[in-house]
């Protein structure tokens, strides 16, 4: 089975295109389509269902599709112990990630990235939508939400610690809220689908339903909302730090710190070998991202 054409294969799958999956590997799209052919004898099945606009996989397609997958991570993985550490992972890394936190901090952080592995070339999805890896050939997802795919496979890169912002307009106006019962009274600016705000107490947790007239998908839109004084809100220090340290924003409520567990993770299917561009992309962001973080330093 030849390597070249597996690689093509899963290319395929994710872009569902011969013609941009032969592009991206440096083929012609009648020579891509020949390895797909030769592929399919190979196996003695049809992998794929053709178009004149594009293609899918069939059934047997989606089956084989992950064994591909793995054969292709476990020959990279062999190469690279052949070279006793010496070969620098090489190829495409497909990467999708939270569109805020990848460009505040993977994309700051890529040159020296890209200097150190002068044979890797990356490839950024930024979306606030959780993709899936499989469908879109991502090797590596970054997530600040709870793993629920037993398939993946996820490795904490750092906390993400969240606190309560309101601008000094904002409190010179309408006064700073002393415990989170008075956010009764406030305006707050709300992150759908994270309207109940949980603190600790000294009586132990206390929840409070945010209440506003501002609602946003985005978590930049909710702080950008606050520092022009709309109201209060949660913020991840991460996407908050500069605006803390200017002063255009400052935290409340220091005394009854959130209750959450959130974090940034690096997400990767499961695989019996982790390719070793995984690996050095994995281990680089770690070493970035390690404690102290440099978007807590003010608190």
């Amino acid at each position: 089975m030849n390597i070249e054409h597996l690689k093509l294969f899963v290319r395929l799958a994710a872009t569902q295109n011969i013609s941009q999956a032969g592009k991206e590997l440096g083929l012609s799209p009648a020579v891509a389509s020949l390895h797909i052919n030769k592929l399919e004898d190979g196996l003695g099945v049809r992998l794929v269902h053709r178009t004149t606009r594009k293609v899918s996989l069939t059934e047997d397609g989606l089956a084989f599709l992950p064994h591909a997958e793995d054969v292709l991570s476990s020959v990279e993985a062999a190469r690279a112990s052949v070279g006793a550490g010496k070969v620098s992972p090489s190829g495409t890394l497909r990467v999708a990630a939270p569109a805020s936190f990848g460009r505040m901090h993977l994309v700051p952080a890529l040159e020296e990235f890209l200097s150190r592995y002068p044979d890797l070339y990356v490839d950024f999805r930024f979306s606030d939508s959780i993709v899936d890896m499989v469908e879109g050939g991502f090797d590596i997802a970054i997530r600040n939400a709870e793993l629920k795919d037993s398939s993946l496979i996820a490795r904490k890169l750092a906390a993400d610690t969240r606190i309560m912002c309101a601008s000094p307009g904002y409190l010179a106006k309408y006064g700073e809220p002393l415990v989170p019962a008075d956010l009764a009274e406030h305006a707050c600016v709300n992150l759908t689908g994270l309207e109940h705000w949980t603190f600790d107490t000294p009586d132990g947790p206390v929840t409070v339903k945010a209440s506003g007239r501002l609602r946003t998908d985005n978590g930049e839109a909710m702080r950008d909302a606050s520092v022009a004084g709309a109201g209060i809100s949660i913020n991840s220090t991460w996407s908050a730090y500069k605006h803390l340290a200017s002063g255009e924003l400052i935290q409340i409520l220091k005394d009854y710190p959130l209750v959450t567990d959130a974090a940034i993770w690096a997400v990767y299917p499961s695989s019996r070998q982790l390719a070793p561009k995984v690996r050095a992309f994995i281990d680089y962001y770690a070493e970035c991202f390690a404690a102290p973080l440099y978007w807590d330093a003010q608190l």
